[in-house]
């Protein structure tokens, strides 16, 4: 893997850069993608997910051109906390599917088609990493913030949203890029969305199985130290918070 290009814009595709935050961990991979769109000869683009209060990111960002809205995919720090000094700055509207988080615009509601960097950018709402979490389609591709990774899986919150989340996005055109929050970009999001779908259905077999030794009311940290017993223990407390939501999918009446 060739090193990470902190603070230059990198064209990925013909509407789409990105520009990464230096914030390396093993939540973040090698950072926070901002990414920035703009239509061929549009005059100002669209900045989705600034990153954290990062001013040195934020400053490099704002440099990029002229801002005509900025999108977060959901609420997290690191892709929203930066998101108001960024907007000062530039003079751009904030919205997102949380209206909290919206500043000089209002909530993003799913299948809504905002036109703004000379692109038409559709809504779609894929609860479960966060339930503010949205993906953006646009010319063929997709920002999918921390719904599907660049590489690697996302820390759940709900596991029945995020099954169901994957399903439509498996519905998606074969060789839809994945332009994702954090991680490299992905040739076919529809691809990727049915190998996490096969995962995520996997491990559920491996927590069913866990529970018939530890016992129905066994603890995440149980179950991770069985199911994750393979995985780096640093890995092991974001993990825990997976295990929970699995334990909830399955503990609950309508976890089909």
């Amino acid at each position: 893997m060739s090193a990470p290009a902190y603070g230059v814009l990198r064209q990925v595709t013909p509407t789409a850069s990105v520009l990464l935050e230096r914030n390396p961990s093993s939540m973040t991979l090698e950072g926070t993608n901002s990414w920035v769109l703009r239509g061929p000869g549009a005059a100002g683009s669209v900045v989705v997910d600034p990153g954290h209060e990062d001013i040195e990111h934020l400053t490099l960002l704002a440099g990029t051109g002229a801002v005509e809205l900025i999108i977060l995919t959901h609420h997290h720090p690191d892709h929203a906390e930066g998101a108001p000094w960024f907007a000062e700055r530039v003079g751009a509207p904030v919205r997102a599917f949380d209206e909290s988080l919206c500043v000089g615009g209002k909530s993003l509601v799913d299948g809504e088609v905002v036109e703004a960097g000379g692109l038409e950018i559709s809504v779609l709402h894929t609860p479960g990493h966060t339930g503010d979490s949205i993906c953006l389609r646009s010319e063929g591709q997709i920002l999918t913030g921390d719904t599907i990774l660049g590489r690697g899986t996302t820390v759940l919150h709900d596991l029945g949203d995020y099954l169901r989340s994957l399903r439509k996005l498996i519905e998606l055109p074969d060789g839809t890029a994945g332009l994702p929050g954090h991680g490299p970009e992905l040739p076919d999001l529809a691809a990727t969305a049915r190998e996490y779908l096969a995962h995520r259905e996997e491990r559920l077999d491996q927590v069913r199985s866990a529970l018939k030794v530890l016992g129905a009311d066994a603890t995440p940290r149980q179950v991770v130290e069985v199911v994750y017993a393979d995985v780096d223990k640093a890995l092991w407390a974001p993990a825990e918070w997976s295990v929970q939501a699995q334990l909830d999918y399955l503990r609950s009446e309508d976890g089909e």
